[in-house]
This record gives structure tokens, sequence and C-alpha cells, in this order.
């Protein structure tokens, strides 16, 4: 009899039986044991395989009590790419007869990841925020690169031109706890405690992480203004999975900002921010052995970083016309800058704007990315911008060759992948920040057309230039580098086959016109990229 009882209570609580009403005569008032399951003679028991039944798996009934609830998601990420890429050839070419300084530039990435999220919370689902949430997800990645030319996987040559690696991480795994209601209208503060993702401002273009930190966030003024005060003590990533590890980076990052809406337009988003980086001095090789701390450039001695960014950036629209702005300002210390080869004080800047205008299926839009450059590289101030570990979704975000490829130049990159900036840096997220640097001007033009519901396509064109390009003379030992880094024509898909985000398919093709600055450092020859990217999501 114990048995029965608690296996009727598991199926309750797991959502697969029906809880039993009171007894009562006809035409007598009948207490519900259990609200949520109301609809259950009308609508079916749940199939916990469909996620859009209502579904114990997915929050819609609570697993324990009345208020405790669970959602399982799973998601399954293939990436799928070809580039071409400026390859030296060295001495250990893979075709010996070769006598040009650069060899086969083609690559081929594929890319799989499954992410499993655990979500166990309290609270009523809707109207104010949880009681409680605990959050663990973990990773699971394999990836594989083929090159043409030895050197490329790992410094040894021996190595040769494939490199296969798989990755298995502890992603996501935080606590975050409901303080208190500060308003009537559940303007709240709660706290978040562990590893998280955070985005610090509208198009990621300081800094994007999911990452070990503490976070005091809420809101005010019935939701019109939003703060956070994040405090980021960094793991150390996985090279080629970008994945995080159980190892510490050495790394402190405080950020503070606060989201004001409606600023003096409706529908008008401003944020204000603060952020700070401080990097300590260390000796680093990735998992493919190459040194990417210090950075492999000039003087290769361990160095210290401390720098503030203040930032005003913005999201909306002012009538018609969508505006996206950010505006940042970077001062600080770094104790051995390894390309001027001694201690800089840093000054430099960001200005990024983009403008467009919606015709019922149609949106152009223009924008200009300005980040300053260093004149004069061994000089004791730093004025290339640099930013702490951005992702940016601009100027034609991830289908642009620009911003999608990190192209190499001599141990460093010229850009790091996913990044826009030419800031001469060994690697994005291992990798510190270097602000002698020959700064960018970007202008683009791009057009978006929601073809039908389930498709969206997008025409990007842009033009880039370098705004000082003394420090790619200097860290080349190469006068008369020019300004002009070239053209990115991109063509990009997003298709969503059952108008949902259940499965995603984003696809696109580029090509890169390298201009003489870019012809100056690497090579004239015309670079081309193509990738598809599925998402499948439970």
């Amino acid at each position: 009899m114990f048995l029965g009882v608690l296996m009727s209570t598991l199926a309750i609580g797991l959502g697969f039986a029906q809880p039993r009403p009171s007894a009562a005569q006809p035409n007598q008032f009948v207490p519900v044991e259990d609200r949520w399951r109301l609809l259950w003679p009308l609508a079916g028991r749940p199939n916990p395989a469909n996620p859009y039944q209502q579904n114990v798996l997915k929050g819609d009934f609570p697993i324990l009590g009345q208020h405790t609830f669970f959602v399982f998601t799973g998601i399954g990420d293939t990436l799928v790419e070809f580039r071409q890429l400026p390859i030296p050839a060295g001495i250990s070419t893979e075709r010996p007869g070769s006598a040009t300084f650069f060899g086969d530039d083609a690559q081929f990435f594929v890319r799989q990841t499954i992410l499993l999220r655990f979500e166990l919370f309290e609270g009523d689902t809707a109207f104010r925020p949880l009681d409680w949430l605990l959050a663990i997800s973990p990773a699971f990645n394999i990836n594989h690169l083929d090159v043409r030319e030895r050197g490329i996987v790992n410094p040894d040559v021996r190595d040769g031109t494939e490199r296969t690696r798989t990755d298995i991480a502890l992603q996501e795994a935080f606590f975050e706890y409901h303080l208190a209601n500060v308003s009537k209208r559940y303007d709240f503060v709660s706290i978040k405690l562990g590893i998280q993702l955070f985005n610090s401002d509208f198009r990621s273009l300081m800094f994007n992480d999911t990452n070990l930190a503490s976070r005091l966030f809420g809101t005010l003024a019935n939701n019109r203004f939003q703060y956070n005060l994040t405090f980021f003590n960094m793991l150390e990533k996985d090279t080629n999975s970008e994945l995080n590890t159980f190892g510490m980076r050495d790394q402190q990052i405080a950020i503070a900002n606060l989201y004001w809406q409606d600023f003096i337009w409706l529908g008008y988003t401003a944020q204000f921010s603060i952020h700070y980086n401080r990097d300590e001095a260390t000796r680093h090789f990735d998992d493919n052995d190459f040194l990417v701390r210090p950075d492999p450039s000039g003087s290769f001695t361990p160095h210290e970083i401390n720098v503030v960014y203040m930032g005003w950036t913005s999201d909306g629209h002012i009538g018609r016309l969508n505006v996206t702005h950010a505006l940042y300002w970077a001062l600080g210390h770094d104790d051995h800058n390894p390309l001027a080869g001694r201690s800089v004080d840093i000054n430099a800047q960001m200005v990024a704007l983009e403008l467009s205008v919606d015709f019922d299926w149609l949106r152009p839009k223009l924008s200009f990315l300005w980040t300053s450059g260093d004149r004069d590289p061994e000089d004791g101030t730093a004025t290339g911008f640099d930013t702490i570990l951005d992702r940016p979704n601009f100027a034609g975000g991830g289908f642009s060759f620009w911003n999608r490829q990190g192209v190499r130049l001599l141990g460093v990159g010229l850009n790091q992948r996913e990044s826009l900036i030419p800031n001469l840096r060994s690697s994005k997220i291992e990798g510190q920040v270097i602000f002698v640097n020959p700064g960018l001007l970007l202008f683009h033009a791009g057009l978006d057309i929601e073809v039908t519901p389930k498709l969206r396509s997008f025409f990007n064109a842009s033009y880039l230039r370098f705004a000082n390009p003394e420090p790619v003379e200097v860290f080349l030992q190469q006068p008369g580098i020019g300004h002009d880094i070239g053209f990115d024509i991109s063509v990009g898909v997003f298709y969503r086959p059952l108008l949902n985000n259940n499965i995603v398919i984003t696809g696109g093709v580029a090509a890169f016109v390298p201009g003489q600055g870019f012809e100056n450092a690497l090579t004239s020859g015309v670079l081309y990229q193509g990738f598809v990217n599925l998402n499948l999501t439970f």
C-alpha cells in the first residue's frame, strides 16, 4: 500500500497522473487540489516529448508542491565553414616545390556543440520575479580543422595539417535569488552567483561572455530603469571550443551599467556604463602550444594592464528612424606594452552609429565605426582602442568576412574572430588587450529583407581602412603600409522552417577584396568564406 501511494505521488509531481478531487455530493463546491492540471480532462495528459503541449519538462506544471518548477532545454549547434585566409608556406610547406611566400589558403572547419540546460526554480512563473533559480548547463563539443599548410594546427610541423579536438565543460552554473521587491509593480533587486552569461551593451561591442561572476541587478520606476553591478573573476577558455575550463584566468572585470527606457524620446533606450579590466602579468600557451600571453610581438615580457572604459550606448527609434550608437572612452595603464617596449598610459576612443528605416518588409541601413589608432607606437601613450571581449552584431555581424574570420599576422591577429578591431592581439579569448594598434574606420551599407515569415535575407557591403597604420609598420619592420584594408561584401539567410526557433538554419557567403594596406602587410588575392549553421532546440 505504501508503495502504491509513493508511486501515485511521484506520478502527480512529474505530470503524468491527475490528482483525485475530494469526494462531494452533487452540486456541492469541490476544492481542487492541483490548479495546474485543471484542463487535463479536456486537453488530455501531456506528452513529455512535445515541448508545445503542457509539459512538466518545460515548467508548465510544478515538479514539487505548487510553486517549484523544472525546465529542461537541449540545444544542438552545428557549424560547417569553408574559408580562405593568408597562410605562410614556411620552410616546411606541404608542397616542397612551392616558390611563393604564401601557401594554399583553403581551410575547412566543423564544430558540433551540444548544450544541456537544467533549471529548477520557485515562483509563480508570471507577473513577478522568481523567488530563486538554480541553473546548470553542461556542454559537449567536437571540432575539426583541416588546412593545407603545416605549422597552422600546431607549431610543430610534424603534427600535420589536420586537428580534431573534443571538450566537455560546465558552461553555466549559477544560483539566482530574489532579495526584495521595491515597488507595488514588482520593481525588484536580485543577485546571481556563478558561471553566467552577461552582455554589457546592445550590440556586444565591449563585453559578451559566459563566465564566473557575482551580479546584483534589478529594476526601478515601473521597469523604466534596469541596472547591473557585476564582478567577474575570469575562467580560462579552451582554445578550440571556446568553452570554459576550470582554471583561473588571473583577470578581473567589474561592470556597472544603467538602462534608461524612453530616454528623451519614446521608444529610445539609453545605456550608461563603466567597465574596469585588470589583467594580471602571466605567461600562457594555448591548447595548441602557441604563445598567447604575453603577446608574441616586440618584447615577450609579462605585463599587467589596468583600464577603465566609460560608455554611452543606445538602441531604439526616434520617430521612424531606428538608431543604435556607442561611445566609449578608455583610460588606464599598461606596465609594459610589448609593441612599444615600455610602460604606456592608455587614452583611446570608439564611436559607432547605425541608422535604419523600415519600409514594410525592407530595412536599409547605414553604419559607421571608428576606433582610434596609435600614430606613434613607441611613445609613452597608447591611443589605439581595444575592447575586453566583444562579439559585435554590427556592420553585417557574422555574415561579414572581416568580422567572422581572424586574420593572422606573424603570430598575432591582425583582427580577431568575431571582432572588428585590428588590434594585433594574440587571442581574443586568451590574450591581453593591446592599445598600441592601428585603429579602424568602417563604412557599411546593408539591406535586411523579410522575404517570408520563415525566411530573412541580408545583403552587406563595407569599406575598411586603418586609422593609423604605423603600429603595423613597426610590428612588421616595414615602412609604407597603406591605409586601405579593403572591401567586404556578404550575403546571408536566416531560415526558420517551422516558424519557431526550434529549428534555425543560418548561412552565408562573403568575399573580401584587399586594399593597399592589406596587400602591403599580407596578400593581394581575393579571399572568400561560406558557412552553414544549424541550431536545434528542444
